[in-house]
């Protein structure tokens, strides 16, 4: 990469109708595109957030793409742009349980890579209890790192933000860049979301793209939004306000390595 690569976070408000859904998708990467952007990230459950019933019927399979796949497909070919889908339902051994699956699609169109969601949210909160594992089947747990423009990218999503481990093998297999889509919760993301993310880009001296579910969604969910950027240093460069939209910040080479040779903690690990 040169020294500047200019990415987005979008921020959406996903409803059950995956059309509809795909269109704001469609919309929001020309608009990224159009300001610049080569990297556009989409936030976990991008094309569908209803009941875990329909969840299996738009389920598709990444060797056989459906019109998910294939809308990010054009709309990434189309701009010439990495277009990252942070979380969809794709087909597994088990029908009723699909994986999340986090998709890179290249400026060609192609898949580039996948990422299947290791860690499920099961809890109980104020808002209601979560039993991800109900309609989820759980990814094998292998740490996925790709190279997009000459930069090393870990995928990861929502709930993994909770396991330091998996970000520091993302590291060990050379991240420069850690990729974080979410539906974070209401009360976990007033009082988590920025300290985790934060923490993530600090301990992993990296920078982190965060782009997230934000308002009302079926079933009474709420989402908490905030999509932000974070750079190596621990500070947040871009964040997303209330409502739908994009953010953008430039990713630095120099002030990667900057951060990296000035307090190079990743070269003091002893464990």
């Amino acid at each position: 990469m040169n020294d500047r690569l200019t990415v987005a976070a979008v921020q959406m408000s996903s409803q059950d109708d995956v059309a509809a859904n795909l269109r704001v998708v469609r919309a929001r990467i020309d608009e990224a595109a159009a300001r610049g952007a080569r990297i556009v990230a989409l936030p976990e459950n991008f094309a569908f957030l209803g009941s875990e019933e329909a969840k299996r019927s738009v389920a598709e399979s990444l060797d056989d793409p459906g019109p998910i796949v294939r809308s990010l497909a054009l709309a990434a070919r189309e701009n010439g742009v990495w277009v990252l889908g942070g979380g969809m339902p794709e087909r597994s051994s088990d029908p009723n349980r699909p994986f999340n699956t986090f998709v890179v699609v290249g400026p060609d169109g192609s898949v580039a890579a996948r990422y299947r969601k290791i860690h499920l949210f099961d809890v109980d909160l104020p808002d209601g209890a979560y039993r991800e594992s109900a309609g989820t089947m759980p990814g094998d747990g292998e740490p996925v790192v790709c190279e997009i423009e000459g930069i090393r990218v870990g995928l990861s999503i929502c709930y993994d933000l909770r396991f330091p481990e998996l970000y520091r093998e993302l590291s060990n297999r050379g991240a420069e860049v850690i990729v974080i889509p979410a539906a974070f919760t209401v009360p976990t993301g007033k009082d988590h979301w920025h300290v985790l993310l934060r923490a993530r880009a600090i301990e992993a001296q990296s920078y982190v793209l965060a782009p997230a579910q934000w308002g009302k969604h079926p079933r009474g969910r709420q989402t908490y939004g905030k999509s932000l950027v974070v750079d190596p240093w621990g500070d947040v460069i871009a964040q997303a306000s209330e409502g739908e939209g994009i953010v953008l910040a430039d990713i630095r080479r120099s002030l990667l390595d900057d951060v990296r040779t000035r307090l190079p903690s990743l070269r003091h690990r002893r464990l």
